[in-house]
């Protein structure tokens, strides 16, 4: 089948890829001069199948209230006349209880094991090198209060098949030295060793080039103008090729229109906007988050472990001569600036953790000072549940792989796996609710059916 991908992203290009595994003949338009620089672009680097707990859990809807009114918080809701904002706050609302929250983990879970699995057969496959660390993860607590929980959200991964550790400061520091100067502030932690890192635009640059190789076409800096429906089906799809590469302008009288057999709409955040068009209605919502890359000044001292800050809800991880830092959620719109004084304060505090944590191993310096802090935003596109969509719309030819929100990176290869074996009328190996959306809006998502 001849098939068009929407986005080229890491799940895009992994569904790309699969789709080639499987002897289609493959289209992707992105809007970017090349693949991975939205989303993909900068995120937290971690393949992290045992930390994958949902956003919405018991104590979010209280958090979220006291944290309103602070810049630097690690969940932000800043709210806006938008009627797709509030629906999918109130529907996250419904999934902040210890039921909903197990059964989002579990599927969570799932589709990481299974996408883990697809990685490495990836990996071995293609031999692409991405700064990858086969080290685990680890999670320090500051706070005693936080740390008591540790051991039951452990038991719960264990459940599910993940062998999540609760281990002393002592053992937390064995496990990655390089805390040791902040080792008066920690009080324990867990530690995954099965979990790893690695520069996820990096590995889905190199995995496009080898699609490209395979005899893939990719459509660079084009614009997808409209999705042309004709009676119950997409037929068609507009592109237009524009002039930055991001959105900007283009010319109308250049458009094409592009055929396929299938279309897969992988465009992250931008998936729900694109799909409404044609009366496919999801709560996906973009969630802001913010990371920051520094120079290593002192490599002897910088982790090789990728960690979890639990008080700031940041990922700290080593990318060859650089540390990446990256968390926070900021739930208001589709706004990327890094200008305002939101922005500005959450990316101060990222500096300011690292300082504290890692005191002298990488230049944080801002401007001001010399430095030159690579400071970035993106969208992940976010489901209530934090499970995403994967699998065919109301309309026909229409799929979409997208709502991935922070676990674009850990479940990319996996989905893009099961995506394809969906298309190709195969039923994907794991226990997770591939959505066949039978109603026009496909909004309850009280009760997910689990796949056999």
């Amino acid at each position: 089948m001849k098939i068009i991908i929407l986005g080229a992203g890491i799940i895009g290009v992994s569904t790309a890829w699969h789709l080639l595994e499987r002897g289609h003949e493959v289209t992707v338009v992105e809007r970017q001069p090349d693949a991975a620089l939205e989303t993909s672009f900068a995120n937290a680097a971690q393949i992290s199948v045992s930390y994958c707990e949902p956003w919405a859990n018991r104590d979010a809807p209280l958090k979220a209230l006291k944290w309103m009114f602070r810049n630097d918080a690690p969940l932000l809701f800043r709210p806006k006349l938008d009627w797709q904002q509030w629906r999918w706050s109130l529907q996250f609302l419904s999934q902040c209880n210890d039921a909903a929250f197990e059964r989002n983990v579990q599927q969570l879970v799932a589709l990481g094991a299974y996408s883990h699995a697809a990685l490495k057969d990836v990996v071995r496959a293609t031999d692409i090198a991405y700064s990858r660390l086969e080290r685990g993860i680890a999670h320090y607590y500051t706070d005693q209060k936080s740390f008591d929980t540790a051991s039951d959200a452990a038991a719960l991964m264990r459940k599910y098949g993940v062998s999540r550790r609760v281990v002393s400061r002592d053992e937390l520091l064995r496990i990655e030295p390089a805390f040791q100067p902040f080792a008066h502030r920690i009080v324990g932690g867990t530690f995954t060793a099965s979990d790893e890192s690695g520069d996820a635009r990096v590995f889905t640059q190199a995995l496009a080039a080898r699609c490209i190789a395979r005899g893939a076409e990719f459509l660079y800096s084009h614009d997808v103008v409209r999705l042309n429906k004709v009676g119950d089906a997409i037929d068609s799809i507009a592109v237009c090729a524009n002039n930055t590469g991001a959105g900007g302008q283009n010319d109308s009288k250049k458009q094409r229109l592009l055929k396929a057999d299938q279309f897969v709409a992988a465009c992250g955040s931008y998936t729900a906007p694109l799909l409404r068009t044609v009366g496919v209605d999801l709560p996906i919502y973009p969630g802001k988050g913010y990371s920051a890359t520094f120079p290593i000044l002192r490599p002897e001292a910088a982790p090789l472990v990728s960690t979890i800050d639990d008080e700031k809800k940041i990922a700290i991880s080593r990318l060859g001569d650089q540390l990446r830092v990256a968390g926070t959620i900021e739930i208001g719109g589709y706004d990327l600036t890094l200008d305002s004084p939101v922005a500005r304060a959450r990316c101060q505090m990222l500096s300011d953790r690292i300082e504290a944590v890692l005191p002298g191993v990488c230049d944080t310096r801002n401007e001001a000072q010399g430095g030159t802090p690579n400071y970035w935003a993106g969208l992940r596109p976010a489901t209530p549940t934090n499970i995403p969509y994967i699998g065919k719309t109301r309309v026909g030819k229409l799929w979409i792989n997208a709502g991935h929100g922070t676990l674009g990176w850990t479940h990319g290869a996996g989905s893009g796996k099961a995506l394809a074996e969906l298309i190709s009328g195969q039923q994907p190996d794991l226990a997770f609710g591939f959505h066949g959306f039978a109603a026009a809006r496909q909004t309850d998502l009280t009760s997910v059916p689990l796949a056999g």
